[in-house]
């Protein structure tokens, strides 16, 4: 069974980074997307940035474009994100997720219904 573990969350004042990371297991990432999810309080789940395995297309949130930066390692199956100038409204619960291997390249891979493996998430905090 797929497992995805996410790490690096904390607490950080505005204008700080963080770095968040994703290790998979018993997961092919072989042309799929893997992709980083929030929920803020009271809000719904939005997709944050996602990464194809193939050629490193990426996809941003509007919100968070100019500000994080998503990565991977297919050799280690790891997602990284990197968080810079975070604002409070960045304060959610961040989510891995990953799409079925071979499932291929997708216009818009933000959405959450796409993904069928979830990690149970990790904490971020940005408040002076």
């Amino acid at each position: 069974q797929v497992q995805l573990v996410e790490s690096g969350g904390g607490s950080v004042q505005p204008g700080g980074s963080l770095r968040l990371s994703c290790s998979a297991s018993r997961y092919d990432p072989t042309s799929a997307y893997m992709a980083w999810f929030r929920q803020s309080p009271g809000k719904q789940r939005e997709g944050v940035a996602a990464m194809y395995s193939v050629h490193g297309y990426t996809a941003y949130a509007d919100s968070v474009k100019g500000r994080f930066t998503v990565s991977r390692d297919n050799a280690k199956n790891e997602l990284y994100l990197q968080m810079d100038s975070l604002k409070p409204e960045d304060t959610g619960m961040y989510f891995c997720a990953a799409r079925a291997s071979g499932t291929g390249w997708l216009a818009n891979p933000l959405v959450e219904s796409l993904y069928i493996f979830w990690g149970h998430g990790t904490q971020v905090i940005v408040s002076s």
